[in-house]
């Protein structure tokens, strides 16, 4: 497929000639003579731009620092007739690919770009790699717990059927994760995994980006373009934070899914859809006035709730050491070492974040950014004597178990208390012998 270039600039006959050039070169070129116009195109970004520097309204290096502010990766080439060093030098340390000056030769230019796209070319397959090492690390659902044992179950159940699936679940609880092992374990896993976050749609677009649109629908794309659902063809497409979808997408996205079909925007001709769709929320759907009631049922054929950290607490420090452990290993560091101590702590913390917040906290553990002390939020309610005779008795018996590999019955003989009454004290501070290897054989 041929690279598509945005070409800016508000000289028309530079702006015609060369678009002229880049066709005749092979390439896709769309023109624009204004840097804003050129901006708001972007929700279909293109593989390189080529703009002028000195431009009425917005100049080249403004452009260029928009187009970092928004987050966009594609790489531009600053053209300018007025052979300022300075300029030239901004535009570097703005972030710019290469640099210019008017006259340009044109064999020179096009080198520009064959270098500038394979340059970029390169980045895209070496993020592709890495995202796909990062996803074979991270997609375990993990956990021992009854609570996990029992989510994935019913992730198994949900791959078998080929139903439509609403995900609900606290921030941090792996919706994603729950929707991506869904597709995956099931009859659509060859086909394609589409992702869309519902909370970033622009209102305006929204409707272009769902369903596409037809040739000459839109000024700068003569063509038409394909939109996420025709993308998700044969195999899924995940509507995360659909709560936030604009009610004008959500009536005509219910008839999509009753009908299995849809027209791109501007179009006439109707084409058929074979897509399971997997919408994930926080919030309860049937709860909101902002949601229509019809398109929550069309979209809950199934549900699933995900589990949070409080629901599965005996598995956190496993998944604290998990993620640590990627995270050494990724940046060339030794495993980190997990006390005991630390474990029970770990499952004594409110992990209000769930995952999301326990990921964080154990990657700067493991690479040695915080203490993990610090990352407890400080109480805002001063300690009584007797909350503070708590925690002393809690740290005390956990650093006591540690010192005893969890075993309850040296570990009680230590402190000198009957072995009831430290069990007793264990279940009201929440401390757990899990770290008990070896039973006294004369217990």
């Amino acid at each position: 497929m041929s690279a598509r270039i945005f070409i800016v600039d508000d000289d028309d006959d530079h702006l015609s000639a060369l678009a002229d050039l880049i066709v005749a070169s092979g390439y896709v070129a769309q023109t624009y003579d204004d840097a804003r116009v050129a901006l708001s195109a972007m929700t279909d970004p293109p593989d390189l731009v080529i703009s002028d520097l000195s431009m009425p309204g917005m100049d080249g290096i403004a452009f260029l620092k928009e187009l970092q502010s928004r987050r966009h990766t594609v790489p531009v080439v600053l053209l300018t007739g007025h052979g300022d060093v300075g300029h030239a030098v901004d535009a570097i340390r703005s972030g710019a690919e290469d640099f210019l000056e008017k006259p340009y030769d044109s064999a020179h230019l096009l080198a520009v770009v064959r270098r500038t796209l394979d340059a970029q070319a390169a980045r895209k397959e070496v993020a592709r790699l890495q995202q796909v090492l990062a996803e074979r690390a991270d997609d375990s659902i993990l956990g021992r717990s009854r609570a996990m044992q029992q989510f994935r179950k019913r992730i198994s159940v949900l791959a078998s059927v080929d139903l439509d699936v609403l995900i609900t679940g606290e921030t941090g609880t792996g919706k994603e994760l729950a929707a991506r092992a869904i597709h995956a374990a099931s009859t659509r896993s060859d086909g394609p995994f589409v992702a869309l976050n519902c909370a970033a749609l622009p209102e305006l677009m929204a409707e272009t980006i769902l369903f596409g649109h037809g040739a000459g629908v839109l000024a700068h794309d003569a063509e038409g373009r394909a939109g996420k659902l025709e993308a998700a063809h044969g195999g899924t497409l995940m509507l995360d934070e659909v709560e936030t979808m604009p009610m004008a997408i959500q009536a005509k996205l219910l008839r999509v899914l009753q009908e299995r079909s849809f027209e791109r925007m501007g179009d006439t001709k109707v084409r058929p859809l074979d897509v399971r769709v997997i919408a994930t929320t926080k919030t309860n759907l049937r709860l909101l006035d902002t949601f229509r009631p019809d398109l929550y049922f069309r979209l809950a054929g199934a549900e699933l709730t995900t589990p949070t950290l409080h629901e599965a607490g005996e598995d956190i420090p496993l998944i604290f050491a998990h993620f640590a452990q990627l995270a050494a290993r990724r940046y060339g560091r030794d495993d980190p070492s997990l006390p005991w101590a630390l474990s029970q702590k770990l499952k004594r913390q409110a992990w209000t974040g769930n995952v999301r917040e326990l990921k964080s906290s154990a990657e700067a553990y493991a690479l040695g950014l915080v203490e993990f002390e610090s990352t407890r939020a400080p109480t805002s309610v001063a300690m009584t004597l007797a909350d503070r005779v708590a925690e002393f008795e809690a740290r005390e018996i956990s650093a006591v178990l540690e010192a005893h590999a969890g075993n309850t019955l040296r570990a009680a003989k230590s402190l000198g208390l009957p072995r009831r009454t430290l069990n007793d004290k264990m279940r009201r501070y929440a401390i757990s012998s899990d770290g008990e290897r070896k039973p006294d054989k004369s217990e």
